[in-house]
């Protein structure tokens, strides 16, 4: 099983003790693979930065469990657009696209409602959860 984190699982995953932190350890003991993009993996390390205040050094330890759970960082040229109301969540679909992903994991409601695009169903990381359970 492929899936796609979006940011927002991923900010989560780091900063809170909670369903997105168990799905990275899940994601990191090889219970499914995790693809990633540049765009995706670029995304945490601004929020962190600017929202949460991290310098360099906090970032770069808190990219560490990410970094180890993603099995692939794929680089691709694949477009979406107008898909969704914000442009970066466009972005987020290209990566699941190119990924051939079977889900697209994310807490974002814009993303929520679309249920799927293509062949990938998009998911809260609650009902990603529940697939191991």
């Amino acid at each position: 099983m492929i899936a796609v984190f979006d940011t927002n699982v991923l900010i989560a995953a780091i900063i809170t003790e909670g369903i997105c932190s168990k799905l990275l350890h899940r994601a990191r003991a090889g219970e499914f693979s995790l693809i990633s993009c540049p765009f995706i993996m670029q995304e945490p390390k601004r929020i962190l930065s600017k929202k949460f205040h991290f310098g360099q050094e906090e970032i770069a330890e808190a990219m560490e469990p990410i970094s180890e759970a993603i099995n692939k960082v794929i680089e691709h040229s694949h477009k979406v657009k107008d898909v969704c109301r914000d442009a970066a969540d466009d972005n987020i679909i290209a990566c699941a696209v190119a990924a051939k992903a079977d889900y697209l994991v994310t807490g974002d409601a814009d993303l929520l409602d679309l249920k799927s695009y293509q062949s990938f169903k998009i998911v809260t990381p609650r009902d990603f959860e529940a697939l191991f359970v």
